[in-house]
């Protein structure tokens, strides 16, 4: 349950407890409940509604202690700290957790400083009643997420990480299912924050001051993989790219996952014989129907993660907060 990672922006994973349910249309096709049925006699014993979840090994409980140990000959050949993802298999602030875990979690993190701990999360609204004391996550080695696929998630859960003290905040946009604009997010129905640029001296269009936020930190965005993926649009992974770019923001692109574009796959590969069209909705044409896309014509084709690959535009983006 912890690892080395293939994950592009970790070094490590590790899983204090497996376990979790669906809360959002992101969760449709979720790996982490495909894994766990994989290896339960295909039935997923630690998911859904009323499912208990499993913590795992004392083991596997010491081993970032032996990464935070290992500190300066990793920095020595990096010049950074580990980066740790928790939990690839789980959510931190998942309420059917027993809270005892959480606080030996928690402990955990404070007993190894010389790592970065990515704390990402689909339950971005319970973070401020379960961590320890309200400003807990503004200690140097956190850094909290919220796992965002559409605007109207973004909408609702944007200020909810800005509202939370933290060493550093962003935003895993994995997998992406719709464009998304952060140039403004509503404020509990009455202000608007910038949550690219922040929003201290700001003032609303009408005039009205702003609360002071910071900015967001980091931006993460990728496609989804596996057998019911469903496509991402180009369009929507470029335009936060330029709208990262602009507002001087780090952005990674992830992965295409099952879908990607044309340029994306050899000229020769046999995928390219079952093409198909993606349309503005994430709705599939089948080959010979014409899409007007609303944001021009764009084919794609179901070539897989390892071909699809990660170039969005010809180049890697493996931009991370300092």
């Amino acid at each position: 349950m912890a690892e080395h990672s293939k994950i592009e922006w970790t070094d490590h994973t590790f899983n204090p407890w497996e376990g979790c349910q669906k809360v959002g249309p992101g969760c449709d096709y979720c790996y982490a409940e495909s894994r766990n049925a994989r290896y339960a006699d295909g039935q997923a014993v630690n998911w859904g509604p009323g499912a208990p979840r499993r913590r795992t090994s004392a083991a596997n409980w010491r081993k970032p202690l032996a990464w935070n140990k290992a500190h300066a000959e990793f920095f020595a050949l990096h010049g950074r700290r580990q980066r740790v993802f928790c939990s690839s298999l789980a959510d931190v602030f998942d309420n059917a957790v027993d809270r005892a875990w959480h606080r030996d979690l928690f402990d955990l993190i404070e007993l190894t400083p010389n790592l970065d701990w990515l704390l990402l999360t689909k339950r971005i609204g319970n973070v401020v009643r379960m961590l320890p004391t309200h400003d807990w996550a503004a200690r140097d080695n956190v850094w909290l997420g919220a796992t965002i696929c559409n605007q109207d998630e973004a909408d609702r859960d944007i200020p909810k990480l800005l509202a939370v003290p933290a060493a550093k905040r962003f935003l895993s946009m994995e997998p992406m299912l719709g464009p998304v604009d952060l140039a403004r997010i509503d404020l509990n129905g009455h202000a608007e924050i910038y949550p690219l640029k922040g929003t201290t001296g700001c003032e609303t269009d009408d005039g009205d001051p702003l609360p002071d936020i910071p900015p967001l930190d980091w931006i993460i965005v990728g496609g989804e993989s596996g057998p019911g993926a469903r496509p991402m649009h180009p369009d929507w992974a470029r335009d936060l790219r330029d709208q990262c770019t602009a507002a001087g923001v780090p952005f990674l692109f992830k992965q295409w996952g099952e879908w990607c574009p044309a340029e994306s796959v050899p000229d020769d590969d046999e995928r390219k014989l079952d093409e198909q069209w993606l349309r503005h909705d994430g709705s599939l044409r089948a080959k010979g129907d014409w899409v007007d896309f609303f944001c021009g014509d764009e084919v794609l084709y179901r070539a897989g993660k390892k071909v699809a690959g990660r170039l969005l535009d010809g180049r890697e983006w493996n931009e991370v907060p300092q």
